[in-house]
């Protein structure tokens, strides 16, 4: 069959019979319907869908969104590939999806000559769900694929009479390896364990053989959830997988007490407190705090203000300190490190691209600043203000929340004048930055002997906190030392 490239792939031609009366052929094409599946979405499975915002009978265009789904680190819309009409949705609120669950069934009747068709890969690998091909000729079905391989299906029949044609959607962005199953691994000793790198990887961090863990989703695949329910079990039991046990906090009934509610925790909250909770128990923590005078950093930014006004931008503090953290991070390479498996080695990440804790009303969110070392202070600020805005209005995609080397958590617009940030493992490192405050300094140094005076300087408060297997506090006491030199003298951002 014929194929063209669109903006949203390889598009291939539905089959229409040949016919002398083309209406026949129309009246097929007319009949087509398109399954829309959930894209390749990486480690994460059993998504819940938050919020459909189509109906049966919607005519939809290409890219508009479909439903809105809660991923353990953010919520994103999967947008149609596609233009035509709602025919029947495969999907409800509260309902769980993976990759290549039916989400609708769209009608090709509003389709253009160019986009009634299905995307199709260009090369073996290019999808895990490929559309089959109806044969010209009665021939042998092709095998089937192992079932640990097999996508979910969740839908209902086909319709008679009507073909069907498979439409993984696109545009939403990768999270990380596909999450495809695979046996025989480290974890298990070379029994077939079927679950996806992202649950292998949360498995390993907490000691967990995945051979000894019951799964519970499609044809036994093990979840993340499994693994949390392996060792809650264990731990209850009154031993962990490691050997040692954490005391459960005993349940108490505050209704004797007074009136009490129970309200649900947004999904964001429940996955950052499981997050929080395991980066704190596997990376011993130290803080180091610190003080950087800004005040000439601060002359400078006023200077700036209404030029960035003119770009409708806000300069802030935090877009200078970016771009000095990726300047120090270039001379202590350990900070931008992991330790790697088996924790005989780091890897050290030669690029530059920094975390920001952003606080919205579902929680807190991390997304990603690339390539921070190349961007100018003006191009900083509007990347970050989109991210900040998109993270609070639920927009985010998996892309923007991946592959930090370091992170970076401001209170200054709140308050507080220092905090113990928590390091984002398997990042070793997390700086952060409480209010700017006006402190008298002397103006003859350190030595209170020398000529000078006090005066009022802009101090910004610094709270590094680290990993002590991979950092000591030397090292951590350099970095914000150096830290503040650079925010110091604006100029040392130009060299």
């Amino acid at each position: 069959m014929p194929k063209r490239l669109t903006a949203t792939g390889w598009m291939q031609r539905g089959p229409i019979r040949e016919s002398r009366d083309l209406r026949i052929g129309v009246e097929e094409r007319l009949a087509q319907e398109i399954l829309i599946r959930v894209p390749d979405i990486g480690d994460f499975e059993a998504v819940e869908v938050v919020e459909i915002l189509v109906a049966p009978g919607d005519v939809v265009q290409v890219e508009d969104p479909l439903v809105s789904i809660e991923s353990d680190k953010a919520t994103m819309e999967i947008p149609s590939p596609v233009a035509g009409r709602v025919h029947e949705l495969r999907v409800s609120l509260g309902d769980s999806v993976s990759e290549g669950s039916v989400l609708a069934v769209l009608l090709a009747e509003e389709l253009s000559d160019a986009e009634q068709a299905e995307v199709a890969p260009e090369s073996e690998g290019a999808s895990s769900f490929p559309a089959p091909s109806p044969a010209p000729s009665p021939a042998p079905p092709p095998a089937p694929s192992p079932p640990a391989f097999k996508p979910p299906h969740t839908g209902t029949s086909p319709v008679s009479g009507a073909e069907r044609v498979d439409a993984p959607v696109a545009g939403t962005g990768a999270l990380g390896a596909s999450s495809g199953s695979s046996s025989g691994s480290g974890d298990s000793g070379g029994a077939a364990v079927h679950a996806s790198p992202g649950v292998r990887r949360y498995a390993r961090q907490l000691g967990v053989d995945l051979a000894r863990t019951s799964g519970s989703g499609p044809l036994g695949r093990v979840l993340e959830t499994d693994v949390t329910g392996h060792v809650h079990a264990a731990m209850t039991g009154g031993a962990s997988p490691n050997g040692g046990g954490v005391p459960p906090v005993p349940d108490v009934d505050f209704s004797r007490f007074g009136p009490v509610r129970e309200e649900p925790l947004a999904k964001i909250r429940r996955v950052s407190a499981r997050n929080l909770s395991r980066s704190w128990l596997n990376a011993p923590h130290v803080t180091q705090h610190d003080e950087a005078d800004i005040t000439e950093l601060e002359a400078f930014r006023r200077t700036c203000k209404a030029e960035a006004a003119q770009r409708g931008l806000k300069l802030s503090p935090l877009h200078f300190v970016l771009k000095a953290v990726a300047r120090v991070l270039a001379e202590f390479p350990d900070f931008r490190s992991s330790l790697a498996p088996g924790g005989e080695g780091l890897i050290v990440k030669d690029y530059f691209h920094l975390g920001v804790a952003v606080d919205t009303e579902n929680g807190l969110v991390v997304p990603v600043i690339r390539d921070v070392e190349t961007k100018g202070i003006f191009e900083l600020a509007g990347e970050l203000s989109d991210l900040a805005e998109r993270a609070r209005t639920r927009k985010l995609g998996p892309a923007d929340l991946q592959g930090a080397c370091f992170s970076l958590s401001s209170l200054g617009g709140i308050g507080g004048t220092a905090f113990t940030p928590i390091v984002n493992v398997p990042e070793v490192a997390i700086l952060g930055l409480s209010k700017l405050r006006v402190q008298p300094r002397w103006s003859g140094g350190n030595d209170p002997l020398s000529p000078g005076e006090f005066e009022g300087r802009a101090v910004l408060p610094l709270s590094l906190s680290y990993d002590h297997r991979v950092i000591d506090g030397a090292a951590a006491a350099r970095f914000t030392t150096r830290l503040a030199t650079v925010l110091a003298h604006p100029g040392h951002l130009l060299l």
